[in-house]
Formats: structure tokens, C-alpha cells, sequence
């Protein structure tokens, strides 16, 4: 799959901007502030329908303007056509695909699969639990709608079941604790799944892990990532059983505590380098080959398990590697398809493997041009 062309419109500092891309490598050159970053931004969007900061749409619109609207054209079997198009004065989004709206975005994720790394890569590995939980969310999401909708499903449990306990706390009505059981029992059942999808999704991305250092360290380092949730000695079959006694176990404190105690949105996972964890003992350098090796396993990963070539997003990657490493990750890029890499010069990054099929677009002040 790639992306053939781009448009944007009153999109942050670009008003009016339309790119024909290359199937390899697209390098994208601009000053601090110029409208780079917002190029890949356009393109997550229509891949995912959202920002990659999790930032709000409204900041998204062009200054003195009350509507953006971004369209791309993917090829793949076919070519789609899709546009992302947001009103401030409506406070909406409007998402379509070859002129047919789409109603939940839930539709769009995992038809044009993406991969982005970002300099914010570094709280996947230094960050907290939650960090973790929603870089594996957010891959698992794209290669398997059963996934998403149990997330879905778990999330909207997990607010609703935490009014319910407020309100216990402050009334102790009987007729609640009947309501707290239902929603305890979808609980269950949407978080089962998660944990086993998460087992299965950890076993199998630690040989893409493994591949990618291989095939750019030559296995110098050894990587491994835990699942660390609940009961992690349990089979599948186990797993829903125990999930719902030990949420009985628990109910008491939840009450007293009126929060969801138990459950995936408590999980971790665990990074390792040649047996040692990588938050408490993972060198700097350690740490952005993993986030990088991590970003390059999501790319194979995706590409196995939804039929199509993700693509590749670099923002301002390469300037926190060394050349050494930087040009290994540059080798590696060529070959796994069509990529965008934001850099703010080409003079110092003499070590990236440049093609004559790869394109140079030049940012200035929302105006791209090619180079």
C-alpha cells in the first residue's frame, strides 16, 4: 500500500498544499516551525482519523479559518480516496472513504495501516504502564477489528462501572449492587479478551523484535518483552475464570475506594536487554535502538498481519543517532517500502542511503515544494 497524493487545506500553518508522493522514500526538509511535522500529521489522520499528539481537532484548524480538510489517494488492489474534514462551528469531524461517510472511526483503523516514530517514542520504553498499554493498543487495534471492538467494549465499561461505584459509596442503594454485577459480568468478558489477545500479540512480536535487531545489530543485543497481567500463569481457558473471582475478591476495596482496581488497564509491559530490564538499567542509547527496533517489528508485523505495506512516519528521528546507527536505520528503511522522514537539513545526515527513486520536498512557512 502506499500513498500516492496529498492535499491540505487550512491545516494548521498550510492553507493550501498539494504533494505527489514517491512509492520509497519521501524526505521532507524544513526549519523548526515551517510545516513539516504538519505533513505527517496530515497523513496519520487519514490513516487513523486522528493526531498523533492527542491533541484536540480544533487546534488543527488554519488561524482565521473554521474548517480544515485533509484527502489523500492510497493505492493498493485499488486506489481510495479519503478525507478527513472538521468544523469548528460544528465541533465535528466528518470522515469519508471514496465520497461515502464513515460514522465510526472504529471503521477506518487498520485499512491503511501506519507506523509513526517520534522522538515522544522515549516514554514507550521510560514512561509509565499506560504508555506501554497504548503503543500495544494501538497495534493490535490496527491488525485485528476483534481487538478494537473489545477495547472499545472495555473502555466504555471501565467509565461506566466506575460512576456506579461513586455512587455506591455515597448511597449504598441494594438496588445498585444488582446494576454493579452486570457490568462487573462485561468486565469480564471484554477484559478476557484483551489479555488473551495481549499473550497471543506478545508471543508472536517477539520474534519481529528479534528479526529486526538482527537485521540491524547483527544480534549484538538480545530483546524481550513480558506481558505482566493478571494471573500470568493461566491458560486461555483460565483466564476469564479467575479474572471474575479475583474481581470478587477485590469488590470491597473497589467500593471503598469507588475505582476499577482490577483488570488489562492495570497491565505492564516489560522490556528487557540480554536479560536486563531496560527502564531501570537500558542506557540512552539502549533506549532509542529499542524504541526504533520496536517501530521497525510494528512495520512487519502490521505488513504480515493485514496484507498490506504500512507506512512509514520519522519525525525528526535521526538527529538523536549516532551516524553509525543512523546509517544502518537508513539502510533498512530502504527496504521496507514507501517512507516520510522530516529532517530540518540534509548537510549533516551525509550517512543516509539516498536513492534516485526517493523525493525531496522542501517546507517553508506552510509552502512545500520539491527539491
Amino acid at each position: 500500500m502506499t500513498l500516492k497524493k496529498i492535499e491540505l487545506k487550512n491545516f494548521k500553518i498550510h492553507t493550501d498544499t498539494s504533494l505527489d508522493f514517491s512509492e520509497k522514500i519521501n524526505y521532507i526538509i524544513g526549519g523548526n516551525g515551517q510545516g513539516k511535522t504538519t505533513i505527517l500529521e496530515a497523513i496519520y489522520y487519514l490513516c487513523t482519523s486522528k493526531n498523533f499528539n492527542s491533541r484536540a481537532d480544533s487546534e488543527f484548524v488554519n488561524f482565521n479559518n473554521s474548517v480544515f480538510e485533509v484527502s489523500g489517494t492510497f493505492n493498493n488492489i485499488s486506489e481510495n480516496l479519503v478525507k478527513v474534514f472538521y468544523s469548528v462551528n460544528d465541533a465535528k469531524k466528518y470522515l469519508l472513504v471514496n465520497g461515502k461517510q464513515i460514522y465510526r472511526a472504529a471503521e477506518l483503523i487498520g485499512k491503511y495501516p501506519v507506523v509513526i516514530l517520534t522522538p515522544a517514542d522515549h516514554s514507550i520504553t521510560q514512561g509509565s504502564p499506560s504508555e506501554r498499554r497504548r503503543f500495544v493498543d494501538s497495534i493490535i487495534s490496527q491488525a485485528s477489528q476483534t481487538y478494537l471492538q473489545f477495547l472499545l467494549e472495555y473502555n466504555k465499561t471501565l467509565k461506566q462501572r466506575a460512576i456506579l461505584l461513586n455512587r455506591l459509596k455515597e448511597t449504598n442503594e441494594s438496588g445498585l449492587f444488582s446494576e454493579l454485577d452486570a457490568w462487573s459480568e462485561k468486565l469480564v468478558i471484554a477484559g478476557s479478551g484483551l489479555i488473551i489477545h495481549r499473550k497471543k500479540f506478545v508471543n508472536e512480536f517477539n520474534i519481529y523484535l528479534h528479526d529486526s535487531y538482527n537485521k540491524i545489530l547483527n544480534n549484538k543485543e538480545i530483546p524481550e518483552i513480558v506481558y505482566s497481567f493478571l494471573n500470568e500463569e493461566d491458560t486461555e481457558s483460565d483466564i476469564e475464570k479467575k479474572f471474575r473471582n479475583i474481581l470478587f475478591q477485590k469488590r470491597n476495596d473497589e467500593l471503598r475506594r469507588s475505582s476499577n482496581l482490577i483488570g488489562p488497564h492495570r497491565d505492564d509491559f516489560i522490556f528487557s536487554i540480554n536479560g536486563f530490564d531496560l527502564k531501570k538499567y537500558g542506557s540512552q542509547g539502549q533506549h532509542k535502538t529499542f524504541q526504533i527496533m520496536l517501530r521497525f517489528a510494528e512495520f512487519n508485523y502490521l505488513k504480515d498481519s493485514t496484507g498490506r505495506n504500512p507506512i512509514f512516519l520519522m519525525d525528526d528521528v535521526f538527529g538523536e543517532l549516532d551516524a553509525s546507527r543512523a546509517g544502518m536505520v537508513s539502510e533498512h528503511l530502504g527496504e521496507i517500502g514507501q517512507a516520510f522522514i522530516t529532517l530540518t537539513d540534509f548537510s549533516d545526515f551525509s550517512y543516509l542511503k539516498k536513492t534516485n527513486k526517493d523525493l525531496v520536498i522542501k517546507v517553508f512557512n506552510g509552502k512545500a515544494a520539491y527539491a
